[in-house]
């Protein structure tokens, strides 16, 4: 509260308070006394009156150079307040000054409100002053506004802490209660059995008793017949009735010995040994379930089949999950999996699995996935690292009704061996037909992933092997037209055909298994040497249409493996094969090292 500013003019005690303070007498005055020392006339008009304030206030700051002057102007080029003897003799005396009113009012003006700073810095500008002022202010209100909001969202979290801590508080009290409430109704129910079992086993136990007290009473009056029958001196009443009592005494004897019960003093409640010590334990680990450790996807266990891949994974909080959620899509080669994994709109989710391993079925073959796993409980869930994951080429066989009439087919369609003899075959469009043109293709058509697939040579010194589009013509060799890239040897001669154009290429002639990796989706074709895991060449392709393999063979056999994994070799000789197609720059260039003549192979 304001300190009550009294009338510096009043002669009475206490005085009266002040209403105004005139700045240029520097005294505070009551109504009264400001009526009767400042008429309405001059010189008093000019004088300056606000509203009452401390005397402090008014006694001005003294001039750092002149001790027993006020400063009462201001130096626009030294930014300084300064006094009228600094103007008039000091080192002040040639520089522009601006009255302490003027100035105040210039600066005061930019103060007044956030939304006037504009218009306050267009008259502040002239000086450095200003500027500094303007860029200060601007900064402060800026700060300001940020901590303003800063603040109201800390407020608003205290407000959330206090409504979350009252809720956990409510919820712990509910939590405990119902253990409580558990136990007592366990504490009756154990109590009820131990009652019953007491029942039972006094009843059981005074029922021995009553037979004992029988079989006791019966030999107390057969021990006092033969303690008579023993007293007796007549010989006749001796003999008369001493067999009869030794009998009795016999049986009874023998009798008693099944009677007597076999009683174990400690086996009263040993079925009802109370042990406490497991859920002693558990009651002393309550605490805060908290969110379960992120899973791991185990790479080395999770399988794939060319449209399917099981994803097996392992979890530190196993008995706290309550689900794991599996999710997944393509990988596009974005390796920022966390902006992959907040920007993809195609993500496939599993939800509410109980194992920890799940089969994913209808993918495409030959395409990466991206996978990742979720573990659930009622406190929250985490996510594991990204796996990528693949699946196997798309496995096919030969396609009969493309085989050439002087090829024969195995019945599981997987070998193709050249046969002189005419047979008699249905022609048709797919059909390989032209003399010479021995080949035969696959059943299906690739237009997307990335598929691996091998060619057993066995002795065919005369091939071509590679794939082409449905509209590629049958009546001539692959590799001769612009629809088909191949792979070829011509007796000791290797090389690769497209479009015509042929160029030779280092392969060794004990080559017998021939791998083939076309990956659609990054517009390459390359042949590879599967038993020396060596590279052979690689066709840089844009495919326009999906494809379907290709095998043309002029002697001997082939047999074909499809659906395989791509080998680690050919998987870490991806980077140099990049750049080894980099330079080849494709084989459809006029200026491409292709050779043509090879007449031997025509």
């Amino acid at each position: 509260m304001d300190p009550r500013i009294s009338c510096q003019f009043c002669e009475q005690d206490p005085p009266r308070e002040a209403v105004k303070t005139c700045v240029t007498c520097e005294v505070s005055y009551c109504d009264r006394c400001l009526r009767a020392t400042h008429p309405n006339k001059k010189p008093f008009t000019s004088h300056r009156l606000v509203e009452p304030v401390l005397d402090t206030h008014l006694r001005g700051l003294t001039c750092l150079e002149h001790e027993n002057e006020k400063v009462n102007m201001y130096c626009l080029v030294d930014d300084q307040l300064i006094c009228a003897l600094c103007k008039l003799v000091g080192r002040h005396r040639e520089h522009q000054v601006s009255s302490l009113t003027e100035r105040f009012d210039k600066l005061k003006a930019y103060q007044v409100s956030p939304g006037r700073v504009s218009d306050a810095v267009m008259e502040a500008s002239k000086t450095s002053a200003a500027q500094t002022l303007e860029n200060n202010l601007t900064n402060l209100v800026k700060r300001n506004s940020e901590l303003e909001n800063q603040m109201a969202k800390l407020i608003q979290i205290c407000q959330q802490v206090e409504v979350n801590t009252a809720m956990h508080e409510a919820k712990l009290v509910e939590e405990c209660d119902e253990l409580v409430e558990i136990i007592r109704q366990r504490k009756q129910v154990i109590a009820v059995k131990i009652k019953e079992s007491k029942v039972m086993k006094l009843r059981k136990l005074a029922q021995q008793i009553a037979n004992c007290r029988q079989c006791l009473e019966r030999s107390s009056s057969l021990i006092t017949q033969a303690e008579q029958s023993l007293k007796e001196n007549d010989h006749a009443r001796f003999l008369q009735t001493a067999r009869n009592v030794a009998e009795r005494v016999a049986m009874a004897t023998a009798s008693s010995q099944v009677l007597i019960p076999d009683v174990n003093l400690n086996e009263a409640f040993d079925n009802f040994a109370l042990d406490f010590s497991r859920e002693k334990k558990i009651l002393e680990g309550l605490d805060y379930l908290t969110a379960p450790t992120p899973p791991s996807i185990r790479d080395e266990l999770c399988t794939a089949s060319h449209d399917t891949i099981t994803v097996h994974w392992t979890s530190e909080d196993e008995f706290s999950v309550t689900s794991y959620e599996l999710q997944y899509t393509i990988y596009t080669g974005q390796t920022n999996f966390i902006s992959l994994y907040n920007s993809a709109d195609s993500w496939m989710i599993v939800p509410n699995i109980k194992q920890n391993h799940y089969t994913v079925h209808g993918l495409q073959s030959g395409t990466r996935y991206i996978f990742f796993v979720k573990a659930i409980n009622q406190a929250g869930s985490r996510n594991s690292e990204p796996a990528r994951l693949k699946t196997n080429s798309q496995p096919f066989k030969l396609d009969p009704k493309t085989a050439h009439k002087k090829l024969r087919l195995s019945n599981d369609c997987l070998t193709m061996e050249k046969d002189e003899s005419s047979l008699k075959k249905s022609h048709t469009p797919e059909r390989f037909s032209s003399t010479g043109s021995y080949g035969a293709a696959g059943n299906v058509f690739i237009d997307s992933g990335c598929h691996y697939w091998e060619v057993l040579l066995g002795a065919s010194t005369w091939y071509a092997i590679g794939v082409a589009y449905k509209s590629a013509p049958k009546n001539e060799w692959s590799g001769k037209n612009s629809s088909s890239w191949v792979f070829s040897r011509c007796n000791n001669n290797f090389m690769v055909r497209h479009d015509g154009k042929e160029m030779l290429v280092e392969a060794s002639l004990q080559l017998r298994r021939l791998g083939v990796l076309l990956d659609y989706d990054n517009n390459s074709l390359s042949f590879h040497d599967a038993m020396n895991s060596q590279h052979i060449h690689t066709f840089e392709v844009s495919f326009l249409l999906p494809v379907v393999p290709s095998f043309m063979i002029w002697n001997k056999s082939v047999m074909i493996l499809s659906g395989l994994p791509v080998p680690d070799f050919v998987d870490g000789l991806a980077s140099d094969l990049q750049e080894q197609q980099q330079q080849q720059m494709g084989l459809c260039r006029q200026e491409s090292p292709y050779l043509t003549g090879l007449k031997s192979c025509h």
